[in-house]
């Protein structure tokens, strides 16, 4: 009988461990009297621009915004395109939507689970303005080829890093890959918060300084408004959490990875696919995602164990209802609809303990042998 689940991640575990410097950070905010657009998000900004190698980071409310708020500083809208995966979270399509743009999807590569370049350049148009490249999963995207059809093309390349914080491409670090990065703080990511929370990276000056304006009613000197903008900013409460956090995010993936690489041996002799880890990639092991046929009954009987899983994600979006007026009809897609039908996330976090880790093992492997018996 089980005593105990296992929770897909732990975000208590997060807090328990920086109880004391999270509790700091929040007391001189309360203390100071300043809320929003202070002097936490500048420090919080600075460093993460530091952290993840560019010349601009600006704090904004979310990951979608972040993502919006890109596109429409670069003045794309009605009557553009925008490239996007087939495979990924809505989010990525929606901020193209948001701006009166229209996604075009592109397959993914089967071994990552990201967009495929190989078949990027048919799907460019002459209305296509971008490529938004999404690091899946906490695995970049094959972004040299990206990069050389945008140049082509004169394309921008937009990377949508919601689940990448630390990931490095060739030595790079996800948000510095392309021209602009939207991050996401959501309390799950890597680096995350205490509740929303957002950024977009850039080394463009010029398009930092509108998305500055923007994400502030487009102003930069308040009741001087210079653009219509938006409301989207990161508080000071969140940026000081997260300055905490940040602190700790090589440390908290590195133990990721011990993970991945334990799930990696344990699994290996088992009728799951695995992630595939290209030589150029080091993920930061947002999530890891096995492939089974028999995705719901494993799902069902590990959580029959104790063990909780996710599925990321269940509906791909062109089959979603909000899509339904895109002419994109079930099996346009396969792989992409394969894969949706098939993946199924394993409890992953730095505080997940190895005898868990061992526990779900051992459930998983016990669970596929009575199948294969």
């Amino acid at each position: 009988m089980v005593t105990e689940e296992i929770p897909f991640l732990d975000l208590q575990g997060a807090y328990q461990e920086l109880a004391d410097e999270l509790d700091a950070a929040a007391k001189r905010v309360l203390r100071s009297g300043w809320y929003i657009l202070g002097a936490e998000v500048a420090a919080f900004e600075q460093e993460f621009a530091a952290y993840c190698g560019v010349n601009h980071c600006i704090g904004v409310g979310n990951g979608l915004e972040a993502l919006s708020l890109i596109l429409h500083a670069y003045g794309i809208g009605k009557n553009d395109e925008v490239i996007v995966p087939a495979n990924t979270y809505i989010a990525s399509w929606l901020a193209v939507s948001h701006n009166g743009a229209t996604p075009v999807p592109v397959e993914p590569d089967e071994c990552t689970c990201n967009i495929n370049p190989a078949l990027v350049e048919r799907a460019i148009t002459p209305k296509t303005r971008a490529i938004m490249a999404v690091h899946l999963y906490g695995q970049t995207a094959d972004m040299d080829p990206l990069n050389e059809l945008a140049a082509r093309y004169d394309l921008k390349v937009i990377e949508d890093a919601a689940q990448a914080h630390g990931a490095l491409y060739k030595g790079r670090k996800a948000g510095s890959l392309g021209h602009a990065a939207g991050f996401s703080f959501y309390p799950g990511k890597n680096l995350g918060a205490f509740g929303d929370g957002g950024a977009v990276l850039t080394n463009d000056p010029q398009l930092a300084e509108l998305v500055r304006k923007l994400r502030n009613y487009g102003s930069t000197t308040k009741y001087y408004n210079e653009v219509i903008g938006f409301n989207s900013r990161l508080d000071e409460l969140q940026a000081a959490l997260l300055r905490v956090k940040l602190g700790r995010l090589d440390q908290w993936n590195d133990r990721r990875r011990k993970i991945a690489v334990l799930y990696q041996q344990g699994l290996r002799l088992t009728s799951l696919v695995l992630p595939t880890v290209p030589a150029w990639a080091e993920p930061a092991w947002h999530l890891y995602v096995v492939r089974s046929a028999r995705r719901d009954r494993l799902q069902r009987r590990l959580a029959e164990e104790g063990i909780n899983t996710m599925i990321h994600y269940p509906i791909p979006a062109h089959l979603q209802k909000a899509y339904g007026h895109m002419p994109i009809p079930e099996g346009s897609l396969p792989l992409t609809e394969k894969i949706h039908d098939e993946v199924l996330s394993l409890p992953m976090g730095p505080h997940l303990s190895p005898a868990d880790q061992q526990r779900i093992i051992a459930a998983v492997c016990a669970i596929l042998s009575e199948e294969q018996g």
